[in-house]
């Protein structure tokens, strides 16, 4: 297996992946407040709707801006996740790509599916080259040390298209594996479909993520992103 890079050498133009380092600090009292009236004690809660956290995600606003830097002021967020791991809902993930989107509601158009409902929404796969147009935002509420369960992602595998599940691990091997260690504040920026995996915390400490799928493109066929 490849080294993992070291922490400032990477970058989201060469490696699909990059630390902002207190990205969100000075705003983060501001932003755990807007997110206190969901649930608490769930290992992941979709967002949708929650008024007080919009201006932080908009392309001008503090999370939203980071996203707008690779981007540009077009992009909008368009989904929303709040991980929050505890010994009480600690897990592990096998390495994966993240292949769908959250839109308001379902017309069968090419080249989009199969379709899904989480958390209550529609979700579908869309074609592929949209989703390498997308980045995600991880914005880091906790410390997050080797031993709390940080990110793992395998550099440069978001250039390979769609990787079948088969495939998964040869390219793990290819790519190395880079831990995303983090500082509360801190935002990870990576390309969406990064081949990416996280095990369960050697050490449980609290660590709460918020993640954010941002997108400049507008939908074919009459589909609308649900947005966040």
């Amino acid at each position: 297996m490849k080294q993992a890079a070291h922490l400032e050498n990477l970058t989201l133009a060469k490696d699909g992946a990059q630390h902002i380092p207190a990205a969100v600090l000075p705003l983060l009292p501001d932003i755990c407040a807007a997110l206190r009236e969901l649930p608490h004690e769930q290992a992941g809660v979709r967002i949708h709707g929650i008024q007080g956290l919009r201006p932080f995600l908009a392309a001008n606003g503090a999370i939203g801006s980071v996203a707008a830097e690779f981007l540009g002021s077009r992009c909008r967020p368009v989904r929303a996740i709040l991980f929050d791991k505890t010994a009480a809902t600690d897990w592990s993930l096998g390495w994966h790509q993240d292949r769908t989107i959250c839109v308001k509601r379902r017309i069968d158009v090419e080249g989009y599916g199969p379709w899904t409902i989480k958390g209550g929404m529609q979700h579908v796969a869309p074609p592929f080259e949209l989703l390498a147009r997308m980045l995600t935002l991880r914005v880091h509420l906790d410390d997050v040390p080797a031993q709390n369960s940080p990110l793992l992602i395998a550099p440069g595998s978001h250039v390979g298209g769609r990787v079948p599940v088969e495939q998964y691990d040869d390219v793990v091997a290819q790519s190395g594996i880079y831990t995303c260690l983090a500082k509360t504040g801190d935002v990870w920026v990576y390309s969406t479909p990064i081949l990416h995996a996280s095990e369960a915390a050697s050490v449980m400490g609290h660590r709460r993520v918020l993640q954010i799928d941002y997108s400049a493109d507008e939908l074919a066929g009459g589909l609308e992103w649900l947005g966040v």
